[in-house]
C-alpha cells in the first residue's frame, strides 16, 4: 500500500487519477526548520538539496508514526516538497496575501524552475521503520512559463486563497492554470508529485507499478 504523507489535494487527484488509492497520513513537519537546518550545514546547497532533505524529513515523520503500530502488509510511504526557483531565490508558499501579490508581479511573463523532492520508504509488517529501512529519492524539475497577467487578475486569483497553500503562489490544475502559458518538463511535478519519477523509485524498491493499480 502507498502512503502519502501530505495533505495536498493535488498529490491525492494525481495518484487517484493514476489508479492508485493511497493511505494519507500528513507529516506536520516544521518546513521553515528543517530548511534552516540543511542550510545551515550546507550554506551554498542548491535547491535539489533543500527539496529532498523536505521530501525525506516528511517521509520519515510518517514512517515514524505508522511504524509504531502493527502493519498488516508492506507499505510504501511517500513524501514530496515543491518550491520555485526565481531570481536566485528558492521560495515556497508565500507568507501572506501581499506577499502572494508581489510575486505575481514578479512572475508574470517569466519563466520560473520548480523543483520537487520525493522520498519513498519501505515499511516492513514484521520490523516497521528503522534508520536502515529501504529508501529511494529523485527530484523532478519543470520549467513554468507564467502569463502576462494583469494587476486585476492578480488581485482575484489572490483573493480567491488558492495560492496561499501553493509552493511558488500557483497552481496549474486550479484556478491558477489559465496563467501558465507552457511548461518545460514533467507536468506531474508542478502538481507536486511526478508520477515517472515516483514509478523508477518504486521500481528502486522492488514494486511493479501497475500492480498499484485499484482493480
Amino acid at each position: 500500500m502507498i502512503v502519502l504523507a501530505s495533505k495536498s489535494s493535488g498529490r491525492l487527484a494525481t495518484l487517484r487519477a493514476a489508479g492508485i488509492e493511497p493511505q494519507v497520513a500528513v507529516s506536520e513537519v516544521d518546513e521553515r526548520a528543517v530548511e534552516q537546518q540543511v542550510r545551515s550545514a550546507q550554506p551554498d546547497c542548491g535547491p535539489q538539496v533543500v527539496v529532498q532533505a523536505l521530501a525525506l524529513a516528511k517521509a520519515q515523520a510518517v514512517a515514524h508514526q505508522l511504524g509504531r503500530s502493527g502493519l498488516a502488509g508492506w507499505r510504501y510511504v511517500v513524501g514530496c516538497d515543491s518550491m520555485l526557483l526565481i531570481d536566485g531565490q528558492l521560495v515556497g508558499k508565500p507568507a501572506s496575501a501581499d506577499d502572494a501579490v508581489e510575486r505575481w508581479r514578479s512572475m508574470r511573463g517569466r519563466s520560473a524552475t520548480l523543483f520537487t523532492g520525493h522520498a519513498v520508504i519501505a515499511l516492513s509488517p514484521t520490523k516497521g521503520y528503522s534508520p536502515d529501512s529501504p529508501q529511494a529519492q529523485g527530484v523532478s524539475r519543470a520549467v513554468i512559463n507564467f502569463a502576462e497577467v494583469s494587476d486585476k487578475e492578480i488581485a482575484a486569483y489572490v483573493a480567491s486563497g488558492e495560492p496561499m497553500y501553493c509552493a511558488g503562489a500557483f497552481t496549474i490544475d486550479g484556478l491558477g492554470g489559465a496563467f501558465i502559458e507552457s511548461i518545460e518538463g514533467d507536468p506531474h511535478g508542478v502538481v507536486g508529485l511526478s508520477l515517472p519519477l515516483l514509478r523508477r523509485l518504486l521500481a528502486q524498491l522492488g514494486v511493479t507499478w501497475t500492480d498499484l493499480w485499484q482493480s
